[in-house]
């Protein structure tokens, strides 16, 4: 299972907020870079990134911070946030992103993420954040009728690289991921899930290992030391082996 340390980025800044509510923020440091670095030297493999302005206004609105960690580490990052037009995409790809997470446009729009996926195979991740199982979008500001796993379901025949799949209500509280909508997302579908919400502990990261998730992204708990990368990295290679 991939560990994929996460930085939150918002006016340059990296920022954590709690059940993805933009006014429950604590920043965590000015530099996105030297966090980064941090992580690798940490032992990070990957990083994912999250563009918290560009998710909320559909635009891309940290590219200095991104564009300022792709040249500081050389491990692959994803990133989501404002990701909604093929040239965001392809600008994206050609500055050196690893692959892409969409998530609004996707929802609302399945059939141009199809065209996406097949014109871009394996670079996108279909990134579904959930409110009590249904599909929230722009930011988490809205919340639709559609359940997470009917959303998923929707592109299972697409060369999409993984499923990010957020608990809101999980994410950046501390209390542990919410093994049961993981477990059953995993089971629904054959492309790879990535857990994202809540993971605090190295038995966090045991039990999402035991349900066969692909990998699990780390935030606040890193951030506020209850976690290191070292300690998450060895606790999934330990249920895998």
């Amino acid at each position: 299972m991939q560990i994929w340390p996460a930085i939150d980025l918002r006016g340059g800044k990296c920022v954590r907020l709690q059940q993805g509510d933009y006014n429950r923020e604590t920043v965590f440091g000015d530099d996105p870079a030297e966090m980064a670095r941090r992580w690798v030297d940490q032992g990070a493999e990957c990083l994912h990134l999250v563009d918290l302005d560009g998710a909320r206004d559909g635009t891309v609105a940290n590219r200095r911070a991104v564009t300022a960690i792709l040249d500081t580490v050389d491990i692959p990052s994803e990133l989501g946030g404002g990701v909604r037009s093929e040239q965001t995409i392809q600008e994206w790809l050609d500055a050196g992103i690893a692959r892409l997470v969409i998530g609004t446009k996707a929802i609302k729009e399945p059939d141009w993420f199809r065209k996406m996926c097949q014109q871009y195979p394996d670079r996108l991740v279909l990134g579904i954040d959930a409110r009590d199982g249904h599909v929230a979008t722009d930011g988490w500001l809205d919340t639709s009728d559609v359940s997470a796993i009917e959303m998923a379901a929707q592109f299972t025949s697409e060369p999409i690289a993984a499923i990010v799949y957020t608990d809101i209500a999980t994410d950046g509280m501390m209390a542990g991921p919410n093994l049961a909508a993981m477990r059953e997302m995993n089971n629904a579908i054959d492309i790879p899930v990535v857990a994202s919400g809540g993971v605090t502990s190295v038995e966090d990261v045991q039990q999402l290992a035991r349900i066969n998730m692909a990998g699990c992204i780390i935030g606040r708990s890193l951030y506020e030391g209850k976690l290191t990368i070292a300690d998450a990295v060895n606790a999934a290679n330990s249920v895998s082996a």
